[in-house]
């Protein structure tokens, strides 16, 4: 799909990144170490010469994105638009728990098992194809260029789909916090 050129990054860094806790719909607000990932995307996307009359700013509603886009807005000038489709993925009956709490009551993850077919087995988790669908209705209803804060998952989604590949291709998008995947005239180039 032909898209205009987008910027999307992950939530700064959470007190839940830093216990290895599933956050899912759940929330959790932001280190000082987050706070300051904030503060630096924002500047770089400013450096990169983005304003309010070129792009528009959108953010998954949950609390540790709209801190993180917050001050990508003032610095950009941007509001920022909380869309629920850029949402984290649902992780059931995870949410909330360390990783160690996991491996109590379900199978833990195990040395040749990636992290997406970990993932894909959450109890009462959001599929892998409802997220899809939904990062997809988003990205179609794009009219000009635009900056996503979102999370994890959902970015890894959303890239792939921008590239032009398959969901069985996710493993191929890159992770990272802190950083904005810029995707302009059809390349993706990595800013931080």
């Amino acid at each position: 799909m032909p898209l205009p050129d987008l910027y999307i990054l992950r939530h700064g860094e959470t007190v839940a990144n830093t216990e290895g806790r599933m956050q899912g719909a759940s929330d959790s607000p932001l280190t000082s170490k987050g706070k300051a990932q904030a503060r630096t995307m924002a500047e770089l996307l400013h450096q990169e010469g983005l304003s309010a009359e070129q792009i528009d700013l959108f953010s998954s509603p949950q609390g540790r994105a709209m801190q993180t886009a917050a001050p990508i807005g003032q610095r950009l000038g941007c509001e920022v638009q909380p869309d629920p489709r850029i949402a984290e993925i649902g992780m059931g009956q995870w949410a909330g728990l360390l990783l160690s709490e996991i491996a109590e009551r379900w199978p833990a993850q195990t040395p040749n098992e990636t992290a997406l077919d970990f993932y894909a087995r959450v109890p009462e988790g959001e599929s892998f194809e409802s997220l899809w669908a939904r990062t997809g209705d988003f990205l179609r209803g794009l009219r000009r260029p635009a900056v996503i804060v979102t999370h994890g998952f959902t970015s890894r989604f959303l890239r792939t789909q921008v590239m032009g590949h398959s969901i069985d291709e996710l493993a191929r998008a890159p992770d990272g916090q802190g950083v904005i995947f810029a995707f302009r005239a059809g390349r993706q180039t990595i800013l931080k």
